[in-house]
């Protein structure tokens, strides 16, 4: 091989995710002109869901995408992930505001001296934390809150940008997955399937074990080569700003916080409990976390000592940082919004479950859990996964010989692992976006820990139906 064709390969590059997310919305366009069209009849659901009639998928005349509905998907797919999209400028805009305090910079100088000689066991801890609360209340999108908190932090102790999502990303993602008391996939998807709620738990407990120690070993080995050498980073570049802000707040005097800074800070703690108790007890999603935001930054920001213009300023600047991660949401929701006007996402799910329907036993649970992974592509949604594919995955590993709450675990590692590598998981792009990582780098860093997932999956999968799993 020639020095020159060395020099391509180690130049090459993936596409912009602009352009990835607006192929594969023109393949799903052009799909509509080939797939069949078909539909199954929508009835309700458990938690009033509406969730599909697995005896009911009949062929609908095509309605192939046309012109006007190709040059509107991406609006569309805007306005359908609107909470997310302006969550996503909110939480951008509150954190700079917060940064304009200076209550951050305060907090992660004295977190970086107290572990400053054993920063590396914060990873385990905080993945194991953040694991332990998505499994718990089913809600990965908090990746989006511990991002701008954990960065700063991560840098100064000598990381990167990379490190602080993957430590969000990763531990919310392993649970959620495991789902050991998860409403989002567990419950909803037991609830469709006619078992007992919450049944199967021991097993879900031992999963959970498994992917989130998989999980933060993964990152820690990346750490570890940080440590020995920062420009391994593969963003190492990207973070030169980063580096110039935190890194070394260790070494210089303590600073000392004003009383109004400490006020501030009382009062961002005080919002962010009321956060906590919003959505455990509450309910509360992207809509009101973005209220409590906007109200959390103008507060603290006046605590502080901000005049209104600075407030405003903070929140605009912040706004632009996440431009392109708000824009992504939507442009990958563009995808779904294809398949969904043009009535070929239920023929392909139809067709998964007839595929899968061929594979008896072993095979059959083995194909179950990557349908769901390739579905998974299409709808990135645990709830939206469910109420679609499980009314018809759940009747049919009664006739394939697969246990029901094995179709559920294959359902599960199927949605949640690969919910942080697709490019159209609104909420994770949006989080590479917050930490300043592009997906091009993310694939480059997490694809190996995709891979030893994948097999750890079929593994458990295997496993949960060679010993009968039920209860």
């Amino acid at each position: 091989m020639t020095e020159e064709r060395r020099a391509e390969r180690r130049n090459w590059q993936l596409p912009h995710i602009y352009v990835i997310l607006f192929l594969l919305m023109t393949v799903a366009a052009i799909a509509t002109y080939f797939v069949p069209a078909g539909t199954y009849d929508r009835v309700p659901g458990p938690e009033g869901r509406e969730t599909v009639d697995p005896e009911s998928y009949q062929r609908v005349e095509q309605n192939p995408t046309g012109i006007q509905d190709y040059i509107l998907a991406i609006p569309e797919g805007l306005i359908d992930a609107a909470e997310v999209v302006f969550f996503t400028f909110i939480i951008g805009g509150m954190f700079m505001v917060l940064r304009r305090t200076g209550i951050i910079e305060l907090g992660v100088e004295k977190l970086t001296r107290v572990f400053a000689d054993r920063s590396i066991i914060l990873i385990p801890v905080l993945v194991t934390v953040f694991a332990v609360i998505a499994t718990l209340i089913g809600t990965p999108e908090l990746s989006l809150v511990y991002i701008p908190v954990l960065l700063p932090l991560l840098i100064a102790l000598g990381y990167d940008s990379i490190t602080a999502a993957a430590i969000a990303l990763i531990g919310t993602a392993t649970g959620f997955t495991a789902g050991v008391l998860n409403p989002i996939n567990t419950g909803l998807a037991q609830q469709i399937s006619g078992l007992p709620l919450w049944s199967g738990l021991w097993f879900r407990a031992i999963v959970f074990v498994v992917i989130v120690s998989a999980g933060f070993l993964y990152i820690m080995r990346y750490a570890r080569r940080l440590q020995e050498d920062p420009e391994n980073s593969l963003v190492y570049e990207e973070d030169r700003e980063k580096r110039e802000l935190y890194r070394g707040l260790d070494q210089v005097g303590e600073s000392r916080a004003t009383t109004r800074q400490k006020l501030a800070a009382l009062a961002t703690l005080a919002f962010f409990v009321v956060l906590v108790y919003g959505v455990l007890g509450l309910g509360w999603f992207f809509l009101e976390m973005s209220g409590l935001f906007i109200i959390m930054g103008a507060v603290v920001g006046l605590i502080a000592g901000l005049t209104l213009t600075q407030i405003c300023d903070g929140f605009n600047q912040g706004f632009r940082d996440v431009l392109m991660g708000a824009i992504i949401v939507g442009v990958a929701r563009s995808v779904a919004v294809v398949m969904e006007e043009g009535q070929i996402l239920d023929t392909v799910v139809n067709g998964l479950g007839a595929a899968v329907g061929l594979l008896p036993g072993i095979l059959g649970i083995v194909g179950m859990y990557f349908a769901q992974l390739a579905f998974n592509l299409i709808v990135p949604s645990g709830s939206g996964q469910a109420v679609v594919i499980m009314p018809i995955m759940a009747p049919l590993s009664d006739i394939i010989g697969v246990t029901r709450q094995s179709a559920i675990l294959a359902y599960q590692l199927g949605d949640g692992l690969s919910n942080i590598i697709y490019p159209t998981s609104g909420y994770f792009m949006a989080a590479l976006v917050i930490a300043g990582v592009s997906w091009e780098k993310w694939v480059r860093f997490f694809w190996p820990l995709m891979l030893i997932w994948i097999g750890v999956s079929i593994v458990l999968v295997v496993l949960a139906q060679a010993i009968r799993l039920t209860g």
